[in-house]
């Protein structure tokens, strides 16, 4: 037999998780605190103060005091990078590789009729093309 019983075990895991959710929870409001663009400087060092002085108290004081507006704050921040990532995607979605080769044969055509007309000559037509191919 173990000299550790199961039920000392489970107990033990439970503290240990308990412990985690603490620090992630203490984490998460310290970086709601300097995020909030709302708390000027004095506010934000009395809040770092009580929550790191009375822990406990500190984080269960913010987050009744606080919880909605922190809850909010973390729904635009999501939303901004939700726009930003869109836009992003949106902007690369334009300068396809293809849409640029478009442009490459375009800009072939037009040299092409340049030349034509007589406006380039022979080597100013072949330097041009080498430095749009070179791109």
């Amino acid at each position: 037999m173990s000299s550790y019983p199961l039920l000392n075990l489970f107990w033990t895991m439970l503290w240990f998780f308990l412990w985690i959710l603490w620090f992630m929870l203490l984490f998460r409001v310290i970086a709601d605190i300097f995020r909030d663009d709302d708390l000027n400087g004095w506010g934000k060092a009395g809040w770092t103060i009580f929550v790191c002085i009375l822990p406990f108290l500190g984080i269960f004081v913010y987050l009744v005091a606080r919880g909605r507006g922190m809850g909010e704050r973390a729904q635009e921040r999501a939303q901004r990078q939700e726009q930003a990532f869109r836009s992003y995607v949106q902007d690369a979605a334009r300068e396809q590789p293809q849409d640029r080769g478009a442009g490459r044969v375009g800009e072939l055509e037009r040299l092409a009729d340049l030349r034509k007309s007589g406006d380039l000559t022979e080597d100013e037509y072949q330097q041009a093309k080498s430095k749009l191919l070179a791109v």
